[in-house]
């Protein structure tokens, strides 16, 4: 039964000025690129993609994000690139900082612990800005955008009306 499961994904859940600035970025870019732009609302950072879990799992992946401990960062995105096979515009950092390499190792190897399976690729922190893309930004297209990063979430992926909707199931801060 379909709602006995959940898609489910952990994300850096920006602020609403962070994810307005990146959706006024990924409209502008929508213009240059074809394609179509990210709701600002829909705007994060996938630390760890779980995919398809049942619901009976929630509270298991609610304390196992409880007691991962990490600290707040600033992430600088400053960066546009585009994944030409599946025609992806997105934003990133020149640098990953450390403490968000560390908060994916201690998520992925938690959760690995506990029996829960997820995309195991080499973690390259990106914000999907645009799907659909006809073609690559220009060179001169080069954000400048200030996230302090101070929480987290557990996200859901839900389809309404053949969209995809990110609501946030539960978020948990970041220490200082």
């Amino acid at each position: 039964m379909a709602g006995d499961t959940a898609r489910l994904f952990f994300a850096a859940w920006p602020v609403p000025q962070v994810q307005q600035a990146l959706g006024k970025l990924a409209k502008s870019l929508e213009r240059e690129c074809g394609g179509r732009a990210l709701p600002a609302h829909n705007i994060h950072l996938t630390l760890v993609f779980l995919g398809v879990v049942g619901r009976d799992r929630l509270p298991r992946l609610e304390a196992i994000a409880a007691a991962v401990s990490a600290p707040r960062f600033d992430l600088s995105v400053n960066r546009i690139e585009y994944w030409r096979h599946n025609r992806i515009v997105w934003a990133g950092v020149e640098h990953c900082p450390d403490a968000l390499q560390s908060l994916v190792a201690r998520l992925e190897q938690t959760l690995a612990a506990e029996g829960f399976r997820f995309d195991r690729r080499p973690y390259v922190p990106h914000v999907t800005l645009l799907r659909n893309a006809r073609r690559a930004p220009s060179e001169s297209a080069t954000p400048a955008v200030a996230w302090p990063v101070g929480r987290y979430a557990l996200v859901e992926s839900v389809e309404r009306e053949r969209r995809r909707v990110y609501e946030v199931l539960r978020e948990w801060p970041l220490v200082a």
